[in-house]
């Protein structure tokens, strides 16, 4: 979901003075690189993955998509900073999502480069795991979307599935879990782990107080909100973990935020000002419209939001875009619940939530 007023993809990154998905390794800060890979079928063009020198090698924050033309241009982006696979030291990955972990657990397998990942990440390995070995059925975001009461948009999701399995080697357990928050000893560099679950249950951000930046993956973007709700097996309360975990970062220094998605961007709290403040807003959306309506399912509710930056119609959405919008939607209602603010009750429709 867009909260800010220009397109992500359109958005120029301060470091570069380009589009921030252009190629190329740019320099944020002394000893740190910014360098987009390529995401297929993605609206969002790249990931941002960092690069940071340290005495004993180097530091990746994220890794990227397993595909070739993402390695590639790792490969060719690091030479140009007169380096390679062989120097790097370890991964730190925001999250388990694929264009975040595929890339760094194929790479730190095959060079001997410590992965690491947050350890409320392991269930969804475990299913991934489970689902390779085809010994899962059918996606769990199935059922997910059938307890929003979209059903509709989950059976075109199954029809959708192309029956391919995940490759396992694109989902190895990494080397360490991280468990609570820690500090890494990167040469003259402390970096900070700080778990920030919300967008996936395991997911950390990276801060270098001393040099005033902060890795942000994917939970203080600048241009666009995170997808809440979307992930597998389902958490409890993402939106309220997610809105608890931006505060958590504003507890931190005001730093320069260096996002997985987007233009490098000057002030945390600014953004985390904005995106507590968005979905403040989304949760009035929601409470209007169950007072409005009664007793309803999320789908319905999904249908009186508008989407994108664009407040299209629920509609006029891609089916995916509906569903993980039937999702994200039932998070904001699951937190009205816990607010006190509305009920919920199962129905086998989908769960009905009606305003108190």
């Amino acid at each position: 979901m867009t909260t800010g007023g220009i397109a992500t993809g359109h958005a120029v990154s301060p470091d570069s003075g380009r589009y921030w998905s252009d190629e190329g390794a740019w320099q944020v800060a002394e000893g740190i690189w910014r360098i987009p890979l390529p995401l297929p079928m993605d609206a969002l063009k790249a990931i941002n993955v960092y690069v940071v020198q340290g005495d004993d090698g180097l530091t990746l924050i994220d890794g990227g998509w397993s595909i070739p033309v993402a390695r590639e241009l790792l490969d060719k982006s690091l030479r140009s900073i007169d380096s390679g696979f062989g120097d790097i030291k370890r991964f730190l990955v925001t999250h388990v999502h694929r264009d975040h972990f595929t890339l760094a657990t194929v790479l730190g397998h095959e060079y001997g480069a410590e992965v690491v990942l947050g350890a409320e990440e392991q269930p969804a390995l475990e299913l991934l795991h489970r689902a390779s070995e085809a010994d899962l059925g059918e996606s769990p975001f199935l059922d997910m979307l059938r307890s929003a009461g979209a059903e509709e948009v989950a059976e075109l999701w199954r029809q959708g599935h192309d029956g391919a399995l995940p490759d396992a080697a694109d989902w190895a357990y990494p080397d360490v879990w991280l468990d609570g928050d820690r500090t890494f000893d990167i040469g003259r560099r402390q970096i900070d782990a700080v778990h920030t679950p919300g967008h996936t249950p395991g997911h950390y951000v990276y801060a270098d107080q001393r040099e005033g930046v902060l890795f942000a993956g994917d939970h203080v973007l600048p241009t666009i909100t995170p997808s809440i709700g979307f992930t597998a097996p389902p958490a409890d309360q993402p939106l309220g973990q997610f809105m608890a975990s931006l505060a958590r970062v504003r507890e931190l220094p005001d730093l320069r935020i260096l996002p997985a998605h987007g233009p490098v961007a000057p002030s945390s709290y600014a953004r985390v000002d904005e995106l507590l403040a968005h979905h403040e807003h989304r949760l009035a959306l929601c409470l209007a419209s169950l007072t409005e309506r009664g007793a309803v399912t999320s789908l319905v509710v999904a249908r009186d939001l508008g989407w994108t930056r664009h407040e299209r119609a629920l509609g006029e959405l891609d089916v995916f875009s509906q569903g993980m919008a039937a999702m994200e939607t039932k998070a904001h209602l699951d937190l009205l619940v816990a607010r006190g603010q509305a009920s919920a009750t199962d129905h086998p429709d989908g769960v009905v939530y009606t305003a108190l």
